[in-house]
């Protein structure tokens, strides 16, 4: 919920840049109504009218918050994604019950309706994703995936041991995405400035940092979201006393179209 009349000039550290890359600040965020979602704050953060091929969310349900009735995604061609950020939350999907908690998470593959509900005597946070599955013809189909983060190991990233990485779904050709976690120690960063054909949707889960975007240094940090598009230079340095971390998506193991 926001606060009322603010005692200071009006502001924002949010940076729109149509199709090249966003970073989106809790501050700014505003409740969407979408169709089954029941006591629940609901904010659209990437969607394809900013440029992104793919649909972001960050949701909190309240006591009782749900989507029980209606369900999440679930179109035949569109796959899903529920990452949980705090709290507790229930999830029906193939007609198999799962409870997860912070870091426990979801995928489900096109056809996969996800319902959701808090089951936490507080609110309940979820990172939700969707997007147009692009199937690879003589490939098996994906599967439903779940699991919890804290659960996997992290592997260094390019070799630098202060900059790890977690996979969350499999490697797999049957998969056209991954979720990942990024994780900087105090002081560490990118070992080059990234450019590639792949976006991410990017949700900071802990501490503080400067993000090159497009080659501006953007300050960012714990609940802020960050768009990236396709060939925007990209790489993060952490600042502070914390560790920085975030959960973001990756379009994968499919060849550029034409």
């Amino acid at each position: 919920m926001k606060n009322g009349f603010p005692d200071k000039l009006l502001e924002s550290r949010s940076i729109i840049k149509q199709g090249l890359y966003a970073l989106i600040t809790p501050e700014g965020l505003v409740n969407n109504s979408v169709p089954g979602f029941e006591n629940c704050y609901v904010s659209i953060l990437s969607s394809p009218r900013l440029g992104a091929s793919f649909v972001d969310y960050i949701v909190t349900l309240y006591e009782g918050g749900h989507n029980k009735e209606r369900g999440f995604a679930g179109d035949a061609d569109v796959e899903s994604f529920l990452y949980v950020v705090e709290g507790e939350v229930k999830v029906i999907a193939e007609d198999k019950e799962h409870t997860f908690t912070e870091g426990g998470y979801i995928y489900c593959p096109p056809g996969t309706k996800m319902f959701i509900e808090n089951v936490n005597k507080g609110d309940s946070k979820v990172f939700l994703y969707k997007q147009k599955y692009k199937e690879l013809e003589g490939q098996s189909k994906p599967w439903l995936v779940t699991g919890n983060a804290n659960d996997i190991e992290e592997i260094e990233y390019e070799g630098t041991k202060e900059m790890r990485i977690k996979d969350l779904l499999p490697t797999d050709f049957a998969f056209d995405m991954n979720f990942h976690i990024l994780t900087f120690d105090p002081g560490a960063g990118h070992p080059f400035i990234e450019t590639h054909v792949q976006e991410h949707g990017a949700y900071l889960l802990s501490g503080e940092g400067v993000y090159n975007l497009d080659n501006e240094w953007v300050p960012v940090k714990k609940g802020d979201y960050i768009f990236m598009g396709p060939y925007v230079q990209q790489a993060c340095y952490a600042v502070g006393r914390d560790k920085l971390s975030y959960v973001y998506s990756k379009d994968c193991n499919r060849d550029a179209d034409l």
